[in-house]
């Protein structure tokens, strides 16, 4: 079995990549930065997948992680929508062993608590999400979105290793924690590959906080104007 992820040399994606190869999958992985995963099972792409003409031809893809995203930047809208867009729509043409696609996308789709362009970027992800889930169900695959709230990842430390911002966090959490990244690796895996049922679905895991308590806790943000 082979998976692609985007974004796949840092965080969330790098975390994904170790647990499909510890589970002897051949990963795929995409991004801008050079790996740091040296597994022979592991083949590795530098490229922008905003550049439709970067994205390699590969036909033999299972599984779909559209992983890749900026956070606050001026690509925003650019690589987390466009560029997600870019590489769904040129796997699901070339690859007919397709079983699932999942997209990470933000509790922030749903709240609006963050960054304009970002939430922007992550709730169109959740639309263009159920678009695919309707063309690629008569084909079986499986195709949904997680809307993951806080994650202990290290773009998240401006926050987390910020005692006075991170004590406020966790009052408004009701869980009182945020996820691990092999937490998020663990949904991964469980709506890829065991899911055979759910699609078109967004699945907002977040320990609790938009539901109960929507606020976000980021340096200089302010959610009233």
């Amino acid at each position: 079995m082979k998976i692609l992820i985007t974004g796949s040399s840092n965080g969330i994606g790098k975390a994904v990549a170790e647990k499909f190869l510890n589970l002897g999958y051949i990963v795929y992985g995409f991004d801008l930065e050079e790996s740091k995963i040296q597994n022979k099972n592991y083949i590795h792409f530098n490229l922008d997948i905003k550049n439709k003409n970067e994205l390699p031809d590969i036909s033999d893809i299972n599984i779909i992680f559209n992983n890749a995203g900026f956070q606050n930047c001026e690509d925003d809208i650019d690589n987390n929508l466009k560029g997600t867009i870019n590489v769904t729509e040129k796997y699901i043409k070339t690859n007919k062993n397709l079983k699932s696609i999942l997209f990470n996308a933000s509790a922030s789709a749903i709240t609006g608590q963050e960054f304009p362009m970002y939430v922007a970027s992550k709730a169109g992800i959740v639309g263009y999400m159920k678009n695919v889930a309707i063309r690629t169900a008569k084909k079986g695959v499986t195709c949904n979105a997680l809307l993951l709230g806080g994650v202990l990842t290290d773009s998240n430390k401006p926050v987390t290793n910020n005692k006075k911002m991170w004590d406020k966090i966790i009052k408004i959490t009701p869980l009182k924690k945020w996820a691990t990244m092999d937490e998020v690796a663990d949904w991964v895996e469980f709506l890829t590959t065991k899911n055979k049922s759910m699609s078109g679905q967004a699945l907002l895991i977040d320990n609790g906080e938009a539901q109960l308590n929507s606020t976000f806790v980021w340096p200089n943000y302010k959610s009233k104007t």
